[in-house]
């Protein structure tokens, strides 16, 4: 199995990805859900950096940094960054936002490397829905400093239309300019269950359906 492969048999062995009825949150009606929050134990995190920092070097993004949104980001760019360097022998730095600036101490908002004009930051996230985090956290990041944004990985793309024509992922790019790598795409999901790699071939036809009325490229 190549890595995409791999990490969907681990999210479907974790209970991240399962199939099913699923009423989402925008209303629509799916046959998955992926539920990232169930990637809960040690081995668990330490396996999902390795496939962030896999995501990470085939895209050639070459990070300085790792940002963390707050809160499901921070552990997620801590379990990135120690993968780069046990696997990889590359050694970024980690920053963080909080999410009330702290007022005594050092405070501010951001915990971690201190951000600089040019520092070149991948930003780590679970999953896209609506944009909500990026457009939250490009504003805490460029009052730092004027970093270069190399991109977001986040573990799935659902590529499925947002408010209008175009998925979330690519109004993150139309609006910020910032490309969005995803680990795996629901497309690598129909084709992993086709190859037999996970269960759920009952669930095709409408995992089709649903890309068919949902769906973008």
């Amino acid at each position: 199995m190549n890595y995409k492969e791999s990490f969907i048999k681990f999210a479907a062995d974790s209970g991240v990805l399962i199939f099913g009825d699923f009423t989402l949150k925008s209303g629509r009606k799916a046959p998955y859900f992926f539920n990232a929050g169930n990637f809960n134990t040690g081995a668990q995190l330490a396996k999902l950096g390795e496939y962030y920092a896999q995501c990470i070097l085939e895209n050639h993004l070459h990070p300085q940094t790792l940002f963390g949104p707050a809160y499901k980001g921070i552990p997620l760019a801590t379990a990135t960054a120690t993968a780069l360097n046990n696997k990889y022998s590359l050694d970024v730095n980690i920053s963080f936002n909080r999410k009330e600036a702290k007022d005594h101490g050092e405070g501010g908002t951001i915990v971690g490397k201190k951000l600089v004009d040019g520092e070149k930051i991948v930003i780590i996230e679970d999953v896209v829905t609506a944009g909500t985090a990026i457009r939250e956290v490009l504003p805490i990041l460029k009052s730092q400093a004027n970093v270069d944004i190399k991109g977001m990985v986040i573990l799935l793309d659902r590529m499925e239309k947002g408010s209008g024509e175009l998925s979330a992922v690519q109004e993150i790019y139309k609006e910020h300019g910032i490309w969005v790598f995803p680990i795996v795409t629901v497309k690598d999901i129909i084709k992993a269950i086709e190859d037999g790699i996970i269960e759920g071939k009952q669930y095709l036809d409408k995992m089709k359906e649903y890309r068919k009325t949902y769906g973008v490229e």
